[in-house]
């Protein structure tokens, strides 16, 4: 029997990539899996797949960047499950540029992705974890948290993914909350495969593992950060990188 069973989990930017791969993962561990993305169309798709009954992942559209969304999505959410166990924030953008070159538009379209859209879902899913007395977060962020070239919004947004865990771990542990990070270094993913040759040839070298990971190898980490074998584990930015922080 899975590990959380009876658990009913929130994954957003599931339709694809790290995403589903998660999704699939909190399946597997017999969790009730909602997955979120704006690309509906594909976000069916991969609920068909991961799931043909349609019994224990559930689709829904929703612009994790529009708080008014948001709360629409979760307040359907609420109506149809009641609660909330397990949040995954892992949607998320690039927009890159030299920082002499970004536009405002550039620096703000990834911030509301990738930092603001945790605001809203997790404020969207504390207060009721509080009340329950339990709760798990797993916040995304990246191994580019530290400076990255010509990622000056996409390094800020992960940057601050930190200082917001930390900060809601530190407010909610208490009331049997934990709240986490990942931080992935270079995943085989969509977001990955167009970067050329020649930057994926340096990350390989520069990563002791010599090579990219698999999307399934950052969802091992959040199955055991959204389990309760982490029960002690509050605060923490878990690198799933092959070592390449350590370089």
């Amino acid at each position: 029997m899975g590990k959380l069973v009876d658990k009913i989990a929130v994954v957003t930017g599931a339709a694809q990539g790290i995403g589903e791969k998660i999704a699939e993962r909190l399946l597997d561990d017999g969790a009730i899996v909602i997955i979120l993305d704006v690309n509906f169309e594909k976000l069916e798709r991969t609920a068909s797949a991961l799931d043909a009954s349609g019994d224990k992942v559930h689709p829904m559209k929703c612009n994790v960047a529009d708080p008014e969304d948001v709360a629409t999505t979760f307040s359907a959410i609420y109506e149809k499950f009641s609660q909330v166990d397990i949040l995954v924030n892992n949607a998320g953008i690039t927009r890159d540029s030299f920082f002499h070159k970004m536009t405002a538009e550039q620096w703000h379209s990834v911030l509301d992705v990738n930092l603001s859209s945790m605001f809203y879902t997790c404020q969207a899913v504390i207060p009721q974890m509080r009340a329950q007395q339990y709760g798990k977060i797993v916040n995304v962020s990246s191994s580019s948290s530290w400076g990255n070239m010509g990622q000056a919004n996409y390094s800020a947004s992960k940057a601050g993914v930190l200082g917001l865990t930390r900060t809601l771990a530190k407010e909610n542990g208490s009331k049997q909350i934990t709240v986490n990070a990942i931080a992935p270094g270079q995943i085989n993913t969509d977001m990955t495969k167009d970067l050329p040759e020649d930057v994926k040839r340096m990350a390989t070298l520069l990563t002791p593992a010599g090579r990219m990971g698999d999307p399934a190898e950052v969802a091992s980490v959040v199955s055991f950060l959204t389990s309760d074998d982490s029960s002690f584990v509050n605060g923490e930015c878990i690198s799933v990188s092959g070592g390449f922080l350590m370089v």
